[in-house]
């Protein structure tokens, strides 16, 4: 078992943590809580977390490249994401397999190298797939079920800062980007 800033780990666990060259992330549900409000004139809203922003910047930063993959397709979610300086946004991704596959293909990454983060059924191919697949707290239970590691904190509530501060730290590198904007 490891000691990390949230608990321990056991120590397959952190390996493959330790390996983990890009990190691939759902979006609803896991940078927010699920919820989407649509208000009179079709107009969409979301809420996003700083700590889970914070922590993205902190591992493009420390040179782990971070994508989001996502089965729908939004404005807010590419504003979001350009913001944090994301290079990878792959929107309207019914089968979120084809995006992974031309995303590893494009880094010349093998699985083994990545950690996915989802939170309900469409993200099981990917959590399966993947190094290290990742539930957020709150995630289905057949995901939980699927993942290696599974957050203290739920999708929208610093569930992917969680997850950026476990990597770095299993890679001994820097919690504390420089001059990251949220």
């Amino acid at each position: 078992m490891e000691n990390s800033l949230y608990g321990q780990i056991d120590s397959a666990t952190w390996q493959q943590l330790s390996q983990v060259k890009l990190l691939i992330c759902d979006v609803d549900g896991v940078f927010s809580d699920g919820r989407i409000y649509l208000g009179n004139n079709g107009e969409e809203l979301k809420a996003f977390h700083t700590r889970d922003g914070f922590g993205v910047k902190a591992l493009l930063q420390a040179g782990i490249d971070v994508a989001v993959i996502t089965g729908r397709n939004s404005r807010i979610v590419e504003n979001r994401f350009n913001a944090l300086g994301v290079p990878h946004i792959y929107q309207g991704q019914e089968n979120k397999r084809l995006a992974f596959d031309a995303l590893l293909g494009k880094l010349g990454l093998n699985p083994e190298n990545v950690a996915y983060i989802g939170d309900d059924i469409p993200d099981l191919a990917l959590i399966e797939h993947v190094g290290l697949g990742v539930a957020v707290a709150d995630a289905h239970p057949l995901v939980t079920q699927a993942a290696r590691y599974t957050t203290c904190l739920p999708g929208g509530y610093g569930a992917v800062r969680e997850l950026c501060d476990l990597i770095l730290q299993s890679q001994g590198k820097n919690l504390r980007p420089q001059g990251a904007s949220l």
